[in-house]
């Protein structure tokens, strides 16, 4: 299936979840993600989640990552292709940009090259780990200025797809994809 016909798909599939499922799937991800062989890193990026487009609760995740004494970090759109990245802190304040994305509005920056793990927002995936989002290619840039082998792991209500049609050479894909049903490895190890 070719991304643009995923995005119409996985849009309707999820504004047909009731607040309900959003939460108690958010929590199963959250839980399903403490079995992830991660748990040895220290630097983990995470989003923070549209409501408007009904995404994953991070909060849990945040929350157990704030609990093992991880550092997190927060990403902010800083133009129409750059993110910048925080430390997330007891400070840091937050604002609603023109995205109704949630973002710092200062704060400790982080390098790209110092993250370990990133959690990355999708509408769908693949068997293969390939993910599209909303078709921006924030984080497809992002990964690319991160460590060749920071672990990258999508967070999605569905399940894979069979194949997505019209991969791009610059997409670049996950290592997991956690679900409500099952947690994906497309690592080779």
């Amino acid at each position: 299936m070719l991304k643009k016909d995923l995005r119409i798909k996985y849009s309707r599939l999820r504004s047909s979840l009731t607040p309900t499922e959003i939460s108690q799937n958010s929590i199963t991800i959250a839980n399903s993600v403490l079995k992830l062989p991660i748990w040895d890193m220290q630097y983990f990026h995470i989003f923070l989640p549209i409501a408007q487009k009904l995404e994953i609760d991070t909060e849990g995740i945040i929350s157990i990552l704030l609990g093992l004494d991880k550092n997190v970090i927060v990403p902010k759109i800083i133009s129409s292709t750059e993110l910048e990245h925080y430390l997330l802190t007891d400070n840091t304040k937050f604002t609603t940009n023109t995205l109704n994305i949630p973002e710092p509005i200062d704060g400790i920056t982080v390098e790209p090259k110092k993250i370990d793990v990133v959690f990355i927002p999708l509408l769908a995936f693949d068997n293969g780990g390939n993910r599209i989002g909303y078709g921006k290619g924030y984080y497809d840039r992002f990964l690319s200025e991160c460590r060749e082998d920071v672990i990258k792991i999508g967070l999605s209500f569905f399940e894979a797809e069979i194949e997505i049609d019209d991969v791009d050479t610059t997409d670049i894909p996950l290592d997991y994809c956690v679900t409500p049903l099952k947690s994906y490895s497309f690592t080779s190890s």
